[in-house]
């Protein structure tokens, strides 16, 4: 069995483009190829984290893997990242192990980072007028950056809870040509029509009456039972609902939320990978409300998993 530290796996990530593996573990996903049981979790109260264990494989692939991936958000109070973890990975034919990828979540990260970057592919709107990212951590950092190529806008506001942490995260992209300010929830509701939320929020940020037709929501934040980031009335507004996975947003995320509330109907919801292929619509029209729910599905950890360490394998 080999085991791989975080500085080697980032080596193996320069220059592979993990958006299209992620892209086709959705289709492979929603096509029925892929087992995946559900999420097992362990929620912290002091200090606030959570556990995700996070698990499958892909039908007559070589390979499974099991992902442990925790975030404890207060970690910045001890000088650490948030985000912990590593890839297990087996062999499908005799379960002996192949590799142990001690990314320290990172993999988590970027995954889920390309992940947004998919859901721009298909349901951005033609002409972004401004992008809009609620919280200021490392996967509001990653997200805007896997934008690049996808989505041709340079015009950025920003919301966070702590103001220099705000105030970093413009100078973080200031110096990469964005135009960034800092804004208020609802001022930047109003004034992006593509919207990422990306915190451990417990109550709505973002209310519906906010929102302006045309608009798009990718919800990455809300991916335990006790997270939400959105008004329930948002995906009632919604054109069209999506999530990555249709079994687990229904436990989880601002899918399950807005069930549970009665404002939306399990038949109103497509499947990102269905979405993908052509199996259903996605945006069709430019004043559409569209909203993606994203919880992360362990076919993203399986995918960037094997990427890295076929990239590995030739590195050494």
């Amino acid at each position: 069995m080999k085991v791989y530290n975080l500085t080697e796996i980032k080596d193996a990530l320069i220059g592979l483009n993990i958006i299209p593996e992620i892209e086709n573990g959705f289709v492979q996903y929603s096509e029925g190829n892929v087992i995946v049981p559900p999420v097992g979790e362990l929620i912290f109260e002091e200090p606030p984290g959570d556990v995700h264990i996070k698990y499958g494989y892909i039908k007559n692939d070589d390979i499974y893997v099991i992902k442990i991936a925790s975030g404890f958000f207060k970690n910045t109070d001890l000088g650490l990242q948030s985000s912990q973890g590593m890839m297990l990975m087996f062999s499908q034919k005799s379960g002996k192990p192949v590799a142990i990828l001690h990314d320290e979540g990172y993999l988590t990260n970027i995954r889920t980072a390309a992940a947004g970057a998919v859901v721009a592919k298909y349901l951005a709107p033609n002409n972004v007028n401004c992008i809009g990212i609620v919280g200021t951590g490392t996967q509001a950092h990653l997200q805007l950056e896997f934008l690049k190529g996808i989505i041709d806008c340079k015009n950025v506001m920003v919301w966070g809870r702590n103001k220099e942490h705000s105030s970093q995260y413009c100078e973080d992209f200031l110096s990469q040509g964005y135009s960034i300010t800092i804004a208020d929830l609802k001022s930047l509701s109003r004034s992006c029509n593509y919207i990422i939320t990306t915190t451990p929020a417990t109550e709505p940020l973002i209310q519906a009456d906010w929102i302006q037709p045309g608009t798009h929501i990718t919800a990455m934040g809300s991916d335990t039972q006790g997270k939400q980031e959105l008004d329930n009335k948002i995906l009632k507004r919604a054109d069209v609902v999506v999530a990555d996975s249709i079994s687990q947003c229904i436990e989880r995320g601002e899918i399950a939320k807005a069930l549970n509330s009665n404002v939306l109907d399990l038949t109103d919801i497509v499947e990102l990978g269905h979405v993908i292929s052509g199996k259903a619509d996605g945006r069709t029209d430019g004043s559409q409300i569209t909203v993606a729910d994203l919880t992360g599905v362990a076919v993203q950890d399986i995918q960037i998993t094997k990427a890295v360490f076929n990239s590995l394998e030739r590195i050494s």
